[in-house]
């Protein structure tokens, strides 16, 4: 068994962005594009719950995903609060609302936004490795 919640949280988060990184070098078509939004969903629900995680244990308790962008970028984990909060948005479009113009701007978004997850998770490991090996 894992030996803390941030550990299993980031391995979710890592098979997640991974799924999403296959569907987004499949060829596009409505299929793809739709499975991969949904899993930028999944992935970005992951993703803001590890910040979330971390930040709990730095001290700090943010309640949504908006709060634990903001905390992140306190943390020095994310410098562009601005990418994260659209990749919120965006999120919650694809969520709550379907239109095909609002499917085709998030689907061509999701490389940018996947990197930025996957430097901010890798950001929050790179912090936790340090400090492991003063400890």
């Amino acid at each position: 068994m894992m030996n803390n919640k941030l550990e299993l949280l980031t391995g979710d988060f890592e098979r997640a962005s991974l799924q999403l990184r296959k569907a987004l070098r499949q060829p596009k078509d409505e299929f793809v594009r739709d499975s991969a939004i949904q899993r930028f969903e999944f992935t970005f629900e992951l993703f803001w719950k590890v910040l979330k995680e971390f930040a709990l244990r730095e001290g700090l308790d943010p309640r949504s995903p908006r709060s634990s962008i903001s905390t992140a970028l306190e943390l020095g984990v994310i410098h562009d609060e601005t990418l994260f909060l659209q990749m919120l948005e965006s999120r919650n479009l694809a969520s709550h609302t379907y239109l095909e113009e609002t499917a085709e701007d998030i689907y061509a978004e999701l490389p940018t936004f996947l990197e930025a997850m996957c430097a901010a998770v890798s950001a929050i490991k790179q912090i936790r490795e340090r400090r492991g090996k003063r400890e």
